[in-house]
């Protein structure tokens, strides 16, 4: 069966959406899955050996999307979080089974509807999307392989990286302080350098800032901050796939729960992460695919004294890893 999954909006939105595809590609062996996916996620889509083709939706022509998805001539399709745009593509498409939550004016286009009522936050967002699968095959197996990608060329990565930046320490810490994507909550860049100089201080790994190819402002913020210490600042202009064979060999990444969080708990990385204390942008909701045993959260507080209270916790805990 050729089965097209869409998850066409943030990375690590996108993440939460392969845990999906892996199971629907081993359910059985003749399953073919069909990627569309945006623009940024791409390269990663085509880095997993559980994705069979991957389809750009690049948000210009519309025509041109129907005909990107009818090319592919899809059986059935799984919508993980749909708009208008991509319901109609599909509807156009005449793929013959379409599956979609029950949500928004676009489900009328869906000839399968499925009540999740995802706002309640039952369960974290690729729970949700897994469960969606079973619209499809009722008997499907939800387990998935952690970490879920993984590259043999990482080792070599990682060597060439200490090489190029002299780095004597074995394992690397990593922060990365920006601020994106669906997070709602973070540490403010003057306490993001008191956490940063407290791993500094005891001087067992090696500690990098690492920053997106849009962050060239911030990248140059935190040289300032930090000229006086022994720090590597990694702008990733290599692309995505190579940021995450990179930090596949970290020791911990330590940011807000935006997509590079994803990216790390992807391939296996123990993560220190901080939400927002909401319900909405919880690690209840937002908890990435890797192994939850890695996965260290904090919710970070409106409250002013509650704020501090958990900033000298995390410091703490900073100080003993």
């Amino acid at each position: 069966m050729n089965i097209l999954v869409v998850r066409t909006d943030k990375l690590g939105d996108f993440i939460t959406a392969l845990p999906a595809m892996y199971v629907l590609k081993h359910h059985a062996p003749q399953n073919r899955v069909i990627a569309c996916v945006a623009p940024i996620n791409r390269a990663l889509a085509e880095a997993c050996d559980f994705i069979d083709e991957v389809i750009v939706d690049d948000g210009k022509s519309f025509w041109g999307l129907v005909r990107k998805i009818k090319k592919a001539k899809a059986d059935a399709s799984v919508t993980l979080f749909s708009n208008t745009r991509v319901a109609l593509a599909q509807f156009f498409a005449h793929i013959p089974k379409r599956i979609a939550p029950a949500t928004k004016i676009a489900q009328i286009f869906y000839n399968k509807r499925v009540l999740q009522r995802r706002s309640e936050v039952k369960m974290a967002e690729f729970e949700y999307n897994l469960k969606l699968t079973r619209a499809l095959f009722a008997d499907i197996s939800l387990e998935y392989k952690k970490p879920l990608l993984t590259f043999k060329d990482k080792e070599l990565i990682y060597r060439v990286f200490h090489a190029n930046h002299d780095i004597q320490k074995d394992e690397v810490v990593a922060f990365h302080v920006g601020f994106g994507g669906s997070s709602d909550a973070n540490w403010s860049l003057d306490e993001y350098e008191i956490l940063i100089r407290e791993v500094i201080k005891e001087n067992r790994y090696q500690v990098v800032l690492t920053f997106g190819p849009d962050e060239k402002e911030l990248y140059e913020e935190m040289q300032n901050r930090l000229y006086d210490v022994d720090i590597i600042f990694y702008l990733s202009l290599e692309g995505l796939v190579y940021f995450a064979k990179l930090i596949s060999s970290f020791k911990l990444f330590i940011s807000t729960s935006t997509g590079t969080y994803h990216v790390a708990s992807l391939v296996g990385t123990p993560t220190m992460t901080f939400f927002a204390d909401n319900l909405f942008a919880s690690s209840k909701r937002w908890k990435s695919v890797g192994d939850e045993g890695l996965q260290k959260h904090y919710m970070i507080p409106s409250d002013k004294e509650k704020r501090e209270e958990l900033f000298e916790k995390v410091k703490a805990e900073l100080s003993k890893i």
